[in-house]
């Protein structure tokens, strides 16, 4: 189901065509290497080689940041989307070429932008020195006086607010104090006293928590700070000229870029040479490959090379990696099921069963034909314009296709940005518009929405069941996979009439039948759950406990889908709201204005929260409800051997 088949991959060639063999493959893409384990095939060991190519890779990516950081060229968008240059041969011949002058070039760019930082931080710090001093700018003293020949001077600050007539009862009579600057947290001050006083007044001070000024010099405080001033600006400007010279390299960067792609390639080869085998005059090659390669991948090497290529099906033990293979409806959301894990080899894909549900309640949750509008067409536009990754190009498919879903239930729900219709048409043209509605409108009928909601949350879960079915039926048979499924089939079934029959009306009869079935799956459950068992015990406890989890884990998987609810009508109110604010003024002017205003950003807004709600909580239902029924996980991605975007 939506897995690639994998074979095992072995080449023996010449010594000589390693290189060109790992090159061709490297450009094909379509195989992961494996280390050869032949005892008698000698190992190269890459790691030096392979270290060397990462340093320069991380020359070259750093120089790139750099100059990203100073001078972007792409707008905002593309900035975030965009994958810039694309590597192809042209490409690779060319960054080989001028891989020299890209390494120069990025040694450069980083070592003026080392400067540039080294001189911002050495300003910084100069602006602290200066704010230290900002206080003392009115004494008018050298920072290093600090005696006469009969006198001594303390010049500092105490950490706390004391006025001069306070301060003063602490010091020697004939001391003679300044406060240079005084504030509710510091007190600056200025004392000079006799030498023969120095013992009593450094005592006094040391009392009151008094820190000696640090800087020293025979500049007065002014003086200085004209000084610290004057170099802070100079070091500034060397920044200046610095970035300049840096931005004057921008046009070098699609050719880091390219060089930084053609390192990773590099890399990426000198360690597949690692897990080659190699002897006297061949070397062995060992790897995982799609089936639908092989064919092609033996014909072209055996005739290019001399060379012997077998492809065979890897052993039943081997950890064989995963290529997942979708329609195009399915493919955007492989990214969902790799968030949650991998399918292992004996797990069947489950994107193409959950694709469709998916979109289904991504767009049931939004459920604004406005909103889906803008994301299909903001999505569809990124996706023809910009350069972007494939991973990219999926998420932004995906994202397109749960818009026009939104779309669908906006217009089944009757929401175009909320209710605007409604109150454009109300407030501007004095006409009262009806729903517009091709089913109903949720906010007026919830309870409908809640059953439709279980109503689709039962399929869904069916359908995980039944993956589950055609899992057990391949494995253990037929018969085993009826007695695990059908029995829970029923029971839901059953119990759906008298339960739907708390919310809405339900024929007697209906329900009454409903009860009936749900009994006949229930004793179907507690007789065939427990079969494995050997012991009459054994299996009659083993189908009560069986009974007991299916009724409690299907119940609470069941009234999960209520948020399908939930969400749709906070869209919708949160919506309402902001139609409603925007038209509460009666001048018509200053209604039109803040409409305008609080429709811009409440509905976007709104959209940005939703959305996310729809997204993270569409994936839990399937995580959570569906993935659990038949879905392990825990499989390895197919990683080939390949060139890098």
């Amino acid at each position: 189901m939506a897995k690639a088949k994998m074979q095992r991959i072995e080449i023996i060639a010449l010594l000589k065509d390693s290189k060109k063999i790992i090159d061709s493959l490297q450009r094909m893409g379509t195989v992961e290497f494996i280390n050869c384990t032949e005892e008698q095939l000698e190992k190269t060991d890459t790691s030096s080689v392979c270290a060397e190519f990462e340093k320069f890779l991380s020359l070259v990516e750093s120089a790139s940041k750099v100059l990203n950081n100073y001078c972007p060229s792409k707008g905002m968008l593309e900035s975030l989307l965009g994958d810039g240059v694309s590597l192809d041969g042209e490409s690779m011949d060319k960054a080989s070429k001028q891989l020299d002058k890209s390494l120069r070039n990025a040694s450069l760019i980083n070592n003026l932008s080392k400067k540039s930082a080294d001189n911002h931080a050495a300003a910084e710090k100069l602006r602290v020195r200066m704010d230290t001093l900002e206080s003392w700018l009115t004494y008018d003293m050298p920072l290093d006086f600090a005696k006469t020949q009969t006198s001594r001077a303390f010049v500092g600050t105490i950490m706390q607010s004391i006025e001069y007539d306070e301060l003063v009862t602490y010091l020697p009579e004939k001391a003679d104090l300044e406060i240079v600057y005084l504030s509710k947290r510091q007190t600056n001050i200025f004392v000079l006293c006799h030498k023969d006083e120095e013992e009593q007044t450094k005592d006094a001070l040391d009392e009151l928590g008094f820190v000696p000024l640090s800087e020293k010099g025979e500049l007065t405080p002014r003086e200085l700070y004209t000084s610290l001033e004057k170099q802070a600006d100079k070091l500034d400007e060397e920044s200046e000229e610095l970035v300049k010279q840096i931005r004057s390299y921008e046009k070098e960067r699609d050719n880091l870029e390219l060089a930084a792609m053609y390192l990773k390639t590099r890399v990426d080869k000198y360690k597949a040479l690692g897990d080659l085998g190699f002897g006297e005059r061949v070397f062995v090659l060992e790897g995982y490959i799609p089936e639908k390669y092989a064919s092609k991948t033996i014909l072209e090497f055996e005739e290019e090379y001399t060379a012997a290529v077998r492809c065979y099906e890897p052993d039943e033990e081997e950890d064989v990696p995963v290529l997942l293979e979708n329609s195009k409806f399915s493919e955007p959301l492989e990214g969902i099921t790799r968030m949650y894990a991998y399918p292992n080899k004996r797990d069947v894909d489950p994107t193409p069963v959950m694709s469709f549900f998916y979109y289904l309640f991504f767009g049931m949750m939004l459920s604004d034909a406005g909103y889906g509008l803008v994301m299909a067409i903001g999505c569809q536009f990124a996706i023809k314009k910009l350069k972007l990754s494939e991973n990219m190009k999926k998420s932004l498919t995906m994202f397109r296709n749960c818009g026009i879903s939104t779309m669908v239930f906006g217009v089944l729900f009757g929401s175009f940005f909320g209710d605007i219709i409604q109150i454009v048409a109300r407030e501007y043209f004095g006409k009262e518009i009806d729903s517009i509605a091709l089913w109903f409108e949720p906010l007026d009928d919830p309870i409908k929405l809640l059953l439709v909601s279980f109503a689709l949350g039962i399929i869904h879960l069916f359908a995980g069941l039944w993956v589950s079915f055609r899992i057990t039926q391949k494995e253990k048979g037929t018969l085993d996979a009826v007695l695990d499924v059908f029995p829970i089939y029923i029971t839901i079934l059953g119990i759906c009439p008298p339960a739907a029959s708390i919310l809405t009306e339900v024929p007697s009869w209906l329900s009454s039948l409903g009860v009936k079935v749900a009994l006949v799956g229930a004793i179907l459950i507690v007789l065939t759950s427990g079969r494995t068992s050997k012991s009459i015990f054994g299996r009659l406890f083993g189908g009560i406990y069986a009974l007991y989890n299916a009724a409690t884990g299907y119940l609470s998987d069941i009234l999960s889908y209520s948020r399908l609810l939930a969400l749709g009508l906070a869209t919708g109110s949160i919506a309402g709201v902001v139609n409603l604010i925007g038209v509460m003024p009666e001048n018509m002017v200053i209604k039109t204005i803040l409409l305008v205003v609080v429709f811009v950003i409440g509905h976007t807004a709104n959209m940005a929260i939703n959305l996310l709600g729809a997204y993270v909580h569409s994936s839990r239902l399937q995580f959570v409800e569906m993935f659990s029924k038949f879905y392990e996980g825990g499989g390895r991605e197919f990683d080939p051997l390949r060139i890098k975007q």
